[in-house]
């Protein structure tokens, strides 16, 4: 190797540099640069063929939300750059780490509606941390430094660094020590002492504490810290969507997810606590319900690495800016435990009330499999074992998921919250499985969610991936907005009702193990014989086509307003 090098071969060796080993992409003409020096680096950089843009994108979430480390993608400009941005935009509302590379058309074409030219960092300002346009190949190093910089600090996000044609072609002498150059960028240092012992000031004067616990946990490695809070001081924590696992669900101070789908006596909790310590967690309005009426009786505290997330949805009281961990561990400092018996007898009579999971044992069965016959065999056989995580997709089978199963470790629970992404399960779960190879990855989608994405089948199969178990939660409709259509629309179901091939079929179309479950009595045999086999396997669940979730807080509703059957 010489000192001189092509933009693409600078781009290659940024990464490698990066700490990157697994890229996820397509290729094309603006970016044949970049996949030809991919080349020399073969022994270095792995990269996964994906089926479709967005299915790399989302694998590139999947390896870094399992691993912690940056995701990388990658794709040529125009439609091949459109179609990450429903990844980019899924990243940045659930603070994935996420680099995407894409190719651009030559300089000189820029701005003339060039073939395949789309003003891709013009359409991704919204949706990332920041983004690159780079027209000057010596500037590749710089950049892929503050990309890699932008995307883990602070509150991580994606990022897009967009490449002229010419840019990966031209030569030059790398300079990998030019500095940095981000004028404004200020992402949060060590939290305020000032600003802990306020918040601790308040912690202590609690009769009814509660923790509400999420993503800023599992982001920051700060579950230990989190579980000895709760223990020294005997609060009880809540964990929403994104930060299931950050306290383990059979700890007696665990009481479950809050919000639309959250239990009766979580939210009850939340209604009636007087000190509120939310950690990592930014109020999303699926937790809040209407934000007015959230926790109408405390005094909040919020931590969180994001000062824009302080006072944005809802009033707080003490502000910690700062990464959860250190902040956690400062909290443990000379922190005497709390007299919450009262408050945690209070709590166990709501639990006992509101018990979880009673509106799913009452439900008359008008079909031999139900959706609850299906989680638990799956609870029993993760809860039995430790090498597994869950990839979820959206609708009711994630909702349930996040329900009925028992959350105990970080990281093992990954799903699409903010934006919600319908087809995110299966090529997340291809990234989780290169992630952590001697881990089994469970993906839980409905048929919906499966159909949209199911491409990457052929994915796994061509990157031999034999970890990878996949269940359908199948159910013939559009489910979560049947659901709404059968409460709120006179059972209008306009649009939700859903064919589909015979997925055990289609698994072995890709030469992947495929089955299908239509009795509760099989389901348990199924889920053993996937994970027995070694391979992928599709199972196809043929659950209750109106089976709901409950409980639910309808639109617009406080928390304290929900509907249990």
């Amino acid at each position: 190797m010489t000192n001189t090098r092509t933009g693409a071969q600078i781009v290659c060796e940024a990464l490698v540099r990066q700490g990157v080993s697994v890229l996820f992409g397509i290729p094309g003409g603006a970016i044949m640069p970049v996949y030809h020096a991919l080349w020399e680096y073969r022994d270095q950089l792995r990269h996964v063929l994906c089926r479709h843009e967005q299915g790399a994108g989302h694998a590139a979430e999947g390896y870094a939300r399992v691993s912690g480390r940056v995701g990388v993608c990658i794709a040529t400009s125009g439609p091949g750059a459109t179609n990450l941005v429903t990844p980019l935009a899924d990243a940045w509302m659930d603070g994935t780490p996420l680099i995407a590379i894409t190719g651009q058309v030559a300089h000189a074409l820029i701005g003339t509606d060039a073939f395949q030219e789309v003003d891709i960092t013009g359409v991704t300002i919204p949706i990332t941390k920041h983004n690159f346009l780079v027209t000057d190949a010596a500037q590749i190093p710089r950049v892929m430094a503050e990309a890699f910089h932008i995307a883990t600090s602070g509150r991580p996000g994606p990022v897009l660094v967009d490449i002229s044609k010419d840019a990966q072609q031209a030569t030059v002498t790398p300079d990998w020590d030019v500095p940095m150059n981000l004028p404004g960028y200020q992402p949060a240092r060590a939290a305020s002492s000032d600003s802990i012992g306020a918040a601790m000031e308040i912690l202590r004067e609690a009769k009814r504490p509660l923790i509400l616990a999420g993503n800023g946990v599992v982001q920051a490695g700060a579950a230990a810290e989190l579980l000895a809070l709760a223990e020294r001081g005997r609060i009880p924590v809540v964990t929403t969507l994104h930060g299931l696992g950050a306290f383990p669900a059979e700890h007696p101070l665990a009481l479950g997810m809050p919000g639309m789908h959250g239990w009766v006596h979580v939210n009850r909790a939340i209604q009636a606590c007087d000190v509120l310590l939310n950690v990592g967690t930014r109020f999303d309005d699926r937790v809040t319900g209407k934000a007015c009426t959230f926790a109408p009786r405390a005094r909040v505290i919020h931590v969180d690495i994001d000062a824009l997330q302080i006072d944005k949805l809802v009033r707080v009281d003490a502000a910690v800016i700062g990464d959860a961990r250190q902040v956690l561990a400062a909290m443990l400092v000379d922190f005497a435990p709390l007299a919450t018996d009262t408050w945690l007898a209070e709590i166990a009579a709501l639990r006992e009330t509101h018990r979880p999971r009673q509106a799913y044992a009452k439900r008359e069965r008008t079909s031999p499999l139900m959706p609850h016959d299906v989680y638990e065999a799956l609870n029993a056989a993760l809860t039995a074992r430790h090498d597994w995580r869950v990839v979820t997709d959206v609708g009711q089978h994630q909702m349930w998921a996040a329900q009925l199963i028992d959350w105990s470790r970080p990281r093992t629970h990954i799903t699409s919250g903010g934006a919600g992404t319908m087809g995110f399960a299966v090529p997340a779960a291809l990234g989780a499985a290169l992630a952590v190879p001697d881990e089994t990855i469970w993906v839980i989608c409905g048929d919906g969610g499966f159909q949209m994405t199911n491409q990457e089948l052929a994915t796994m199969r061509q990157e031999d991936l034999r970890n990878v178990k996949i269940a359908v939660i199948n159910n013939g409709y559009l489910g979560m907005v049947r659901q709404w259509q059968e409460l709120f629309n006179g059972r209008r179901y306009s649009g939700t009702p859903l064919s589909g091939p015979d997925f055990a079929l289609l698994a072995e179309a890709h030469r992947i193990r495929g089955i299908t479950v239509t009795r509760a009595e099989d389901a348990a045999g199924a889920v053993a014989d996937a994970w027995a086999h070694d391979g992928c396997v599709v199972v196809d669940f043929r659950v209750e086509s109106e089976a709901n979730v409950f409980p639910m807080v309808p639109a617009g509703n406080s928390i304290g307003q929900m509907l249990t059957a």
